[in-house]
């Protein structure tokens, strides 16, 4: 079974937990391939499809959406899963689904599921305009992700197409 796992990633902590779940498919004999969004891979060739983006001000990225919009039609025959990453600190801020708006991706997409995932903010990968706003809003600088919490999603969607 093909998999296509793409994402749109701001500043790169997106893009690593792509790079991530492709791995852990393929470690579990899954062909996969991960590829940015921006490339705009074309879903058609793979049976199961896994999107994420990053997520800012309870938003995914624009050229995320815009690959939906692009893939619509295809994505709806496939199997679909969708994840965010965004959350931050400890506590994580925002903390719970809300903190994302994918119900209208989930709906294009057909997908079987969400998935939010804690983010991780590197302020020196930041230009000056993004440091003032994390900084207004105390957003904290560090890695949260949670890889146990990703590799768990990716068994249970490897579980469900075998």
């Amino acid at each position: 079974m093909r998999v296509l796992v793409v994402a749109a990633s701001k500043h790169g902590a997106t893009a690593e937990i792509a790079a991530y779940i492709g791995d852990r498919f393929r470690t579990m004999g899954f062909e996969c391939a991960v590829s940015d969004m921006t490339e705009d891979p074309d879903p058609s060739g793979y049976e199961v499809a896994v999107l994420g983006s990053g997520v800012y001000a309870g938003q995914w990225l624009k050229e995320a959406r815009r690959y939906v919009d692009r893939h619509a039609t295809t994505l709806t025959k496939k199997r679909v899963w969708l994840f965010s990453s965004g959350p931050l600190g400890d506590p994580l801020k925002p903390e719970d689904e809300d903190a994302v708006k994918a119900d209208d991706l989930v709906s294009a997409t057909g997908a079987s599921g969400h998935r939010l995932f804690a983010g991780a903010l590197d302020k020196s990968k930041l230009s000056f305009g993004e440091r003032a706003i994390v900084k207004a809003v105390r957003a904290p600088d560090g890695d949260y992700r949670d890889w146990e919490a990703i590799n768990t999603w990716v068994s249970e969607i490897a579980d469900s197409l075998r």
